[in-house]
C-alpha cells in the first residue's frame, strides 16, 4: 500500500474535515494519523493527514479528484508521497558540530533526507564532506562579489533540485532577493533562544546577563534578519559556576538538536507557515523515534 501526506490549509468554515475524510474513504484510503488545528486569531484552518491507498489509487487520480473539492473551499493543499525523500543542501561556515551531526544522522538513516551536496565559503570541511561522498562546493564570498556569490547558489540549488536549503552554520547573511525567492525553504540554526540576545556573541550577552537557561532556535529564512518564524527550539541549564565557553559547549548540543528536529518536521510536511509564526503538528507514529533522536 502506498503511503501519502495531505496537507491542507484554508479559511476556516464547516465541513473541512467531513469532507476531506469522505473524499478519502471514496477513494478507497485508509486515514492512519491526523491533526488538525484552527486558528481563532487568523480564521486559518490547519490539517496534516496521513493515509494509505488500500485500492492502489495513483497520486495523479488522488490529486485530480482532490482539486475538485478543495477550490469550494479556497485551500492551499499537496498530496505528498510520503516515500519520496526531500532533496537538501547543507551549507556551512568554519563551525561545524551541526554539519557533522546531520551527516552522522543522514548516515545512519535518522535522518530521511537525499543531501544534493554542501556548500562552503571556506575549505574547512571539505575532505569531510567528500569522504561522505556528497559532492562539495567552495562558493568563497567577499563584500565585493557576493552577488556572484548569490547567483552561484542559486544555480546550484536548481542544478541539484534541492528543495530545502539548511544553514548549518554558515555566517553570510544571504540578501532580500534570495530570501524572498527561497521563502519556506531555507531553514536557519539560531545560537540563541529567540528573540532575546539577537546578534553578535549572544552567549556573551547571555553570561553578561546572568541567564540560568541558553537556547537554540531553528526558523526558516526571511529578509528580516533572525525574524522569521520559529520551527523548533529548545533550552539547556547553566549555573554560575560556569564561564562563556561552557555556555559555547552546551549551546552547541542544544543547536545541533533543534535543527535535526526542524528539518524532520520539514520533510515529514508537519510545519505551516501561519504569518510570522508556524503551526507544527507532532510527529506521526513510526516516525517519532527518528525525530526525536539525540
Amino acid at each position: 500500500m502506498t503511503a501519502y501526506v495531505l496537507t491542507v490549509t484554508c479559511p476556516s468554515r464547516r465541513g473541512i474535515v467531513a469532507a476531506i475524510s469522505g473524499f478519502l474513504a471514496a477513494q478507497g484510503c485508509n486515514i492512519t494519523d491526523s491533526a488538525q488545528f484552527d486558528d481563532l486569531e487568523t480564521g486559518r484552518f490547519f490539517m496534516r493527514t496521513t493515509f494509505t491507498s488500500e485500492t492502489g489509487t495513483p497520486r495523479a487520480v488522488l490529486t485530480e479528484g482532490f482539486a475538485a473539492l478543495a477550490e469550494p473551499f479556497g485551500m492551499d493543499w499537496a498530496i505528498h508521497d510520503a516515500a519520496q525523500k526531500v532533496r537538501a543542501l547543507l551549507m556551512v561556515s568554519n563551525f561545524g558540530h551541526c554539519l557533522n551531526d546531520l551527516l552522522y544522522r543522514w548516515r545512519i538513516g535518522a535522518l530521511p533526507i537525499e543531501i544534493a551536496g554542501v556548500v562552503s565559503n571556506h575549505l574547512t570541511y571539505q575532505k569531510l564532506v567528500v569522504n561522505h561522498d556528497i559532492p562539495f562546493h567552495h562558493v568563497k564570498v567577499t563584500p565585493e562579489n557576493k552577488p556572484e556569490a548569490e547567483a552561484r547558489l542559486m544555480a546550484l540549488v536548481e542544478e541539484t533540485g534541492a528543495e530545502l536549503v539548511v544553514l548549518a552554520r554558515y555566517m553570510q547573511v544571504l540578501s532580500d532577493a534570495l530570501c524572498r525567492k527561497m521563502a519556506g525553504r531555507i531553514i536557519n540554526i539560531h545560537h540563541s533562544f529567540l528573540p532575546s540576545f539577537k546578534g553578535a556573541n549572544p552567549y556573551r550577552q547571555a553570561f553578561t546577563r546572568g541567564v540560568k537557561l541558553i537556547g537554540a532556535t531553528a526558523h526558516y529564512v526571511t529578509a528580516d534578519l533572525d525574524e522569521g518564524p520559529i520551527i523548533e527550539q529548545d533550552t539547556v541549564r547553566v549555573t554560575h559556576a560556569q564561564s562563556p565557553e561552557d555556555y559555547v559547549s552546551l549551546g552547541r548540543d542544544v543547536e545541533a538538536a533543534v535543527l535535526s528536529r526542524a528539518i524532520h518536521a520539514h520533510i515529514h510536511h508537519r510545519v505551516f507557515v501561519n504569518g510570522n509564526k508556524t503551526v507544527v503538528f507532532p510527529a506521526s507514529p513510526g516516525s517519532y523515534a527518528s525525530e526525536r533522536m539525540g
